[in-house]
């Protein structure tokens, strides 16, 4: 792991999307008002060169999906001990080091350049792996060993695919890898479509196109949809501060109809052999 200012403009498109949601979780990490700590993300902020102001003003949103992310980790991990985790288009994030559980086995899949930049930036772990490939590229499907279990993440990730793309790797790992689960998250079909407008966080940046949404209730359809997948539990965000510490906002957020206005998280459960035989 390296101490020296690193230029963070070698990242771009959607790769650059992960300085973004470093800088939220490393300002979430440091406020006094906050529950969520993540040291090493506060550690890369630092050390990583950006302007980070292009992304408009910090937000809760990246640390309490993160924190969501920890808490499903934990529990599949603390059912299956053995599992291997793998962390898809896993950018800059530090749920690694954050769970606290050296002995995991680790499987981070992204692109080359951000492979190569969590290399020279994050400490290396003797149970870690990066994978330099798109999470499309179907290879790191035969790494994990299905029978000790495997959790697959998607933090931040699916939306910057075609529907039809994330449908099918769905279906692959289900197929895959039985008794596993996913997790990913989602944008509402507003969302999706002012970011195929051109989405501007502020007079410097333009997001991404996001072309894949998903609903609360869509993704409670999944189970009748795929093969394999045996059940779809949406995952409420952890209480914040502010706004997204009221449990009446919570509450009205859930309402039918208006839920579907809102990004979501979803975790999947795949079916074990004895049910899709």
């Amino acid at each position: 792991m390296t101490e020296e200012s690193i230029d963070g403009a070698t990242l771009d498109g959607v790769a650059a999307t992960g300085l973004w949601t470093l800088r939220n979780r490393a300002e979430e990490s440091r406020n006094p008002a906050s529950a969520f700590r993540d040291p090493l993300a506060e550690q890369l902020h630092r050390t990583i060169g950006y302007d980070y102001e292009r992304f408009g003003k910090p937000n809760q949103g990246h640390p309490l999906r993160a924190q969501a992310l920890d808490n499903a980790l934990r529990a599949y991990l603390d059912r299956r001990p053995g599992a291997t985790v793998v962390a898809l288009g896993e950018g800059l994030q530090t749920t690694y080091w954050r769970l606290g559980r050296p002995d995991v086995e680790w499987l981070s899949v992204d692109l080359p350049p951000v492979i190569a930049l969590r290399r020279r930036l994050l400490p290396e772990e003797p149970r870690m792996q990066g994978i330099p490939a798109s999470a499309l590229d179907r290879s790191w499907l035969d790494v994990p060993d299905p029978a000790r279990g495997v959790f697959v993440s998607a933090e931040g990730l699916f939306m910057y695919f075609e529907r039809e793309q994330v449908l099918s790797l769905i279906a692959d790992c289900a197929a895959r890898f039985p008794g596993g689960q996913l997790f990913f998250d989602s944008i509402p079909a507003w969302l999706r479509d002012r970011t195929l407008k051109g989405y501007r966080m502020s007079d410097r940046y333009t997001a991404p196109p996001m072309p894949f949404s998903l609903s609360v209730t869509e993704a409670a359809r999944l189970p009748g949809r795929i093969p394999g997948v045996a059940a779809a539990e949406e995952l409420p965000l952890p209480l914040g501060h502010g706004l997204l510490g009221s449990k009446t906002v919570r509450r009205f957020a859930s309402l039918p109809g208006l839920r579907d206005l809102r990004p979501s998280l979803t975790l999947l459960s795949f079916a074990a052999d004895q049910d899709t035989a």
